[in-house]
């Protein structure tokens, strides 16, 4: 069973509900997460940049029109304060295909902000990726520069 969104919950807590969201098509669930802020910011691959709350409502129910997303995060890199979260995610997304079900790879970068209501996504921005990214990640040292 899913959590709900709730007061204080953790940026992971609200990024675990983001992801469920998406492989459910839930698109109530999915903005449940995301801040009141009219500044709001979401890039589809490949897509255009979607600002607030009325933009990517209507995006992703679009995108749950068609199907469910089935993602999930892996090799999460985060970056935390007291008020904010940048998650680096690389998302392994479930692509149907002619020849069967494949695997296609998407670098997300997620940004929570910590407000009255609890953490809230800011801002999600996803670029297509490739299996090399994957390669990278798991090869890659623990300190960044």
């Amino acid at each position: 069973m899913s959590k709900p969104v709730a007061l204080l919950a953790s940026p992971d807590d609200i990024e675990a509900q983001f992801y469920e969201a998406l492989q459910q098509g839930d698109v109530d669930k999915l903005m449940a997460v995301w801040s009141d802020d009219d500044e709001i910011v979401c890039v589809h691959p490949g897509g255009p940049r979607l600002v607030g709350a009325a933009a990517i409502r209507t995006a992703f129910e679009e995108m749950f029109a068609n199907a469910r997303v089935q993602a999930r995060a892996d090799k999460v890199r985060r970056v935390q304060t007291l008020t904010t979260a940048v998650h680096s995610v690389l998302e392994q997304v479930e692509v149907a295909t002619s020849d069967g079900v494949r695997t296609a790879w998407v670098v997300a970068t997620n940004v929570y902000v910590k407000t009255p209501l609890g953490w809230r996504m800011v801002c999600h921005h996803a670029s297509p990726g490739t299996t090399r990214e994957l390669q990278d990640v798991a090869n890659a040292p623990a300190l960044l520069h």
